[in-house]
């Protein structure tokens, strides 16, 4: 039987966030979605879009590659 290939999207939104003492709100104005966004990013339900991830990273002053890691996984 052949492996099965996951994705997997790992973050560090809420660790950037917390480190600036913001509410999941503030960020959200911040970058322009809605804190609904954030939370799902935060829980890791939600992959974000590359423009979302540029806006985290230019929010942050860092690279993408710093807040978010993609994982490939064989099963």
């Amino acid at each position: 039987m052949e492996k099965e290939l996951t994705d997997a999207i790992y973050n560090k939104v809420y660790e950037y966030r917390v480190l600036k003492r913001m509410s999941q709100k503030e960020l959200a104005d911040a970058v322009g979605v809605s804190r609904q966004t954030i939370f799902l990013l935060e829980k890791k339900t939600q992959a974000p879009s590359l423009l979302m991830a540029f806006r985290l990273a230019s929010y942050f002053n860092v690279e993408v590659n710093d807040i978010f890691h993609y994982e490939k996984k064989h099963n």
